[in-house]
């Protein structure tokens, strides 16, 4: 059987969009550069992690999904074909916790709130 190792997202830019969800969701943050991975951007040409083609979020060892913030030529074009709902103890409190970090509301609904990330993507937060 399969199970959820990672959830992929193509972005414009990685490291920013992978800071306003390591803030969004409880317990996932940015995962650290240590010296070899700041090494292997580097032997890529890359010598700021802010232009990391591919940033990681992840909650801890062994917590899945980890989510990958992969570098993309194109911009989103149509609506997402899938997308997070998100619980929260309390809806409007959460829906202007991530307007503060960028996020847009999108449109309101009885049991949720249509939101977008700061690229566009969609996701809910269910009330």
């Amino acid at each position: 059987m399969a199970r959820i190792h990672d959830i992929v997202v193509d972005c414009r830019h990685p490291a920013s969009l992978a800071r306003f969800w390591a803030q969004a969701l409880d317990g996932y943050e940015v995962a650290p550069y240590d010296e070899a991975e700041l090494e292997r951007l580097r032997q890529a040409g890359i010598d700021d992690p802010e232009d990391d083609p591919s940033v990681l979020v992840e909650a801890g060892p062994g917590i899945r999904p980890r989510f990958f913030f992969t570098l993309v030529p194109e911009s989103k074009v149509v609506k997402n074909r899938l997308h997070l709902d998100l619980a929260a103890d309390d809806t409007e409190a959460e829906v202007r916790r991530l307007i503060g970090f960028g996020a847009r509301v999108q449109a309101e609904r009885e049991a949720w709130v249509t939101m977008e990330d700061p690229e566009g993507n969609e996701f809910c937060v269910m009330r």
